[in-house]
């Protein structure tokens, strides 16, 4: 029987939550990456086991992984994109927000995207039409809202003019949103299902694997997806914003804009 292309990023996510639950709170295992970043144990396992669902499932792809790097076919237009633990600081001392992101990729346009939730045990994912969140098996519409006020900062990536961080004491944001500091992708898949009015970052995040497949359901569950000043993704001054609605959008824009 021959899977839709979903249905296999699905697997694969829930594949590597498994991998990640059952290595919560045990002994750590670091290998140093560039500066002070690095990778777990349980980042590699992670990978290994999408990677055996990916290539078991369509073996003639490209696959392009955090940890392991680009392997499979080449000058193809089916990329798999993969982020196997995205939150690996937050994993490493104990703390459960955490994200898995599979995305594939058809030519420049993501046709499947799911971002697992390991201990929620849940995925949000698109194929395009749509953007659903499967828990046991069921699945149900995701539906942004802003009413929280609640907006993720993610302070690693620099704005091209300014720190992330000066951001939170910036007009037209301090006292009008209230800033959280997840640290990991799932924050803004978070944005798609209500859980955040907006998520806020810099950098440039063409073909990211962190990114890739957050941004694809978030734009397929209706947020609204630009650049730092607005402006179309993927374009300068790159970074993100993304809002639950136009007005929430609009206000965060500004409040970006007056950091410059």
């Amino acid at each position: 029987m021959r899977h839709s292309d979903i249905e296999i990023a699905i697997h694969a996510t829930e594949v590597a939550s498994q991998v990640i639950r059952s290595a919560f709170h045990a002994p750590v295992t670091r290998f140093a990456k560039e500066a002070d970043d690095f990778a777990t144990q349980t980042d590699l396992d992670a990978e290994r086991a999408i990677l055996d669902v990916l290539t078991a499932a369509r073996p003639a792809d490209r696959f392009v992984g955090e940890e392991s790097g680009v392997t499979g076919a080449v000058g193809v237009e089916r990329s798999w994109l993969i982020d196997p633990l995205c939150g690996t600081r937050n994993f490493a001392v104990g703390t459960s927000f955490v994200a898995v992101n599979v995305a594939l990729r058809v030519g420049d346009v993501v046709r499947a995207a799911a971002v697992g939730e390991p201990f929620a045990e849940t995925v949000y994912w698109t194929d395009g039409t749509g953007a659903q969140l499967r828990r046991d098996g069921r699945d149900q519409k995701l539906l942004p809202r802003a009413d929280s006020s609640l907006v993720d900062v993610d302070l690693d990536h620099p704005f091209p003019w300014s720190s992330p961080a000066r951001l939170l004491d910036a007009e037209g944001f301090a006292g009008r949103f209230h800033a959280r500091v997840l640290s990991t992708s799932l924050a803004l898949v978070w944005v798609a299902a209500g859980r955040r009015a907006g998520y806020v970052t810099g950098g440039d995040l063409r073909d990211s694997v962190h990114f890739s497949a957050a941004i694809a359901v978030c734009q397929a569950a209706g947020c609204v997806v630009t650049g730092l000043a607005g402006q179309p993704l993927h374009t300068a001054p790159h970074g993100l914003i993304a809002a639950a609605d136009e007005s929430t959008h609009a206000e965060l824009v500004a409040a970006v804009a007056g950091l410059r």
